[in-house]
């Protein structure tokens, strides 16, 4: 898919799964450096639209989408939100048990997710990395 065709793409989902008609001031051109696979740093304030700068270009291109969350109620709010809109999405922390944790990676690992959430101390365990190495 051309970057075109992607930010076409990218409105699409503004819409399906977010139910927005246009993107917010820097939304776009945000989105549309990830897609175009250019390097960024986006700083905005609570409630600016940074998630969705993330989560569009998750939905739109192939492959997992990993977000390093440190808030474990915020993670399993956006993942919960997600879920809600049609977006496939899960997150690992230490509030799950190891067989639901098991479960998670194992959604990851079969395409079943676009984005996952992981708290900064599961991402940094060796398990992780080995089963994010056979994404």
């Amino acid at each position: 898919m051309t970057p075109t065709q992607q930010m076409g793409k990218a409105k699409e989902v503004l819409k399906q799964y977010f139910g927005y008609e246009t993107f917010r001031p820097l939304q776009e051109d945000i989105i549309s450096n990830i897609l175009e696979k250019k390097d960024g740093l986006v700083l905005m304030p609570t409630g600016g639209g940074k998630s969705l700068c993330f989560q569009i270009p998750a939905i739109v291109q192939f492959g997992v989408c990993i977000v390093v969350s440190p808030l474990i109620a915020l993670m399993k709010d956006q993942v919960e939100g997600l879920r809600a809109n049609g977006v496939k999405a899960g997150f690992l922390n230490s509030s799950q048990s190891r067989k639901e944790q098991i479960s998670v990676e194992n959604q990851a690992l079969s395409g079943e997710l676009d984005i996952l959430y992981v708290s900064p101390e599961k991402m940094l365990s060796q398990g992780f990395w080995i089963t994010m190495s056979r994404l």
